[in-house]
Order: C-alpha cells, then structure tokens, then sequence
C-alpha cells in the first residue's frame, strides 16, 4: 500500500471485545465452554478381540465416551423463545409439580436444541408443543432407537425430530428408559405417522410403547429372537457349505491362539 493513501486506524482486540459485550448477546448461541459434558463410559483396544488375540495394533487405544450435558440459560437465539413458550404451555396445561418436572434437561449442541422429557409426561409435553400457537411443531418425523448398554440406567434412548411449519423450527425431543422397564408411551395420538416409527423401534431396540395400536415387528419375522440392534445382541456367526467351516462373529476374529 501507498504511504500517500489514507489508512483506516487499527482497532485493538480489546477495543473489538468491549464493542462486542452486550450487543447483541442475546442472539448468540450458548457458549460450549459454560455447556457441561457426561461422561457415559471408558472404552480400550478396537471393535472385536481383546487381549493377546487383538493384530488391529489399537489394543494400546483408550476414548472417553461423552455426551453433551445440560445447556445453561440463556442458550441464544429462538431457542429461548421455544423454551420460555414451552415452559409457558406446559404450566397452563399441567398441574404446577407435574410442570415443573416434566423436562429433564435442555441441550444445545452445535445450534441445535434437544429436550429430555420424562417419559412418563411426554404425551403432555408433546401436545403442548403441538397445538400450542407460539410452538406449532406439527410435524413428527418419526422415532429412533439408541442403545446406550454404559449409560446406567438409561441405556434406552428414544429420540424424535419435530417441525414447525409454522415458525420454520426444528426441535430434537429424547426420552430415556433403562433396559430393566424398557417402556415409553406411545405419541401415535398425538403424531399418527409415528405408528409404523414405533413399531419399527420396538422391533429393532426392544422399547415397548405403550399405548400403541398394535405394536407387532414390521421387519424382522414375528418368531425373531431379540432385538438385532441393541449393542448386546449376539453377533453370531456365518455358517459357509464347504469344508464344514464357519466364519467366526466379529469379536472372535483375529484370535490365533
């Protein structure tokens, strides 16, 4: 650049971090430093075998397993306005305990709002946040299964994706069960479309909805043994027509002894 030409002044990063505090703030999505993380579980080594049978060369590998914790407010942008008009509904159409027990936690993670609701309030909040004018999430994508066998007693997590077509918003709703009473009421009341989602759950993930109109299998045959993708499903192996042979299940491969 030209000595001769004008030059704008410089502006300080400290004279940009004060012009920045207060405006706008309110708009801004929750900070990930102040959002607390859950440790679920500990894992060591790769997929499959374990100890002196492991050759993947990851047996010395060690992961923390975490998920997203609970977002304190504010939490930024619509999500305060979704959360204020939930609260809102939900004090109008529950007695006040109920209410105030109905959600478990909020989340924001990367700008996207999940609320756990306890089960056994959900039929309530999701009508709520159906015919309520602020909320309008009338549409329900559906259901899905999660098996989570190191989140103590909450190892089922049944999630559903909501859609405002009316504000143009998404919301993430997660209901949690433990694998010793792996029931959820049902939302197909609420949510027709979530007949054949439910079932689909219960076939692959074992979760019972109570309430459904007939919750049978509708991809595995009706005498299937099990849940196949629940992570303690047997993972068996595959029986080959020559040589008497079978390959072996995937935790067992690599095994040399």
């Amino acid at each position: 650049m030209s000595p001769d030409m004008p030059q704008e002044p410089e502006t300080s990063g400290s004279q940009n971090a004060g012009r920045g505090v207060g405006e706008g703030r309110q708009n801004l999505p929750a900070d990930p430093a102040t959002s607390s993380v859950e440790v679920v579980a500990t894992r060591d080594g790769s997929f499959g075998v374990h100890g002196p049978g492991d050759t993947t060369g990851y047996a010395g590998l060690v992961t923390t397993v975490v998920m997203p914790g609970a977002t304190p407010r504010p939490f930024g942008g619509v999500h305060d306005e979704v959360a204020d008009a939930l609260e809102a509904g939900l004090r109008r159409s529950m007695e006040a305990g109920a209410a105030d027990e109905a959600i478990e936690k909020v989340v924001i993670h990367r700008d996207e709002m999940t609320v756990f609701v306890r089960r056994q309030h959900l039929v309530a909040v999701a009508q709520v946040l159906r015919d309520d004018p602020d909320l309008r999430f009338e549409w329900c994508g559906g259901v899905s299964g999660v098996h989570f066998p190191d989140d103590r007693d909450r190892e089922l997590h049944a999630v559903y994706h909501l859609l405002s077509m009316t504000h143009n918003r998404r919301l993430r709703l997660e209901v949690v069960a433990p694998d010793t009473d792996p029931t959820i009421p049902s939302l197909v009341a609420v949510y027709p479309t979530n007949d054949w989602h439910e079932r689909e759950t219960w076939d692959f993930f074992g979760i019972v909805f109570e309430g459904h109109p007939a919750l049978t299998r509708i991809q595995m045959p009706d005498d299937w043994p099990g849940h196949p993708q629940r992570k303690d499903y047997p993972l068996g192996g595959i029986p080959v027509e020559y040589k008497g042979g079978t390959v072996p299940p995937p935790d067992q491969r690599r095994s040399y002894n």
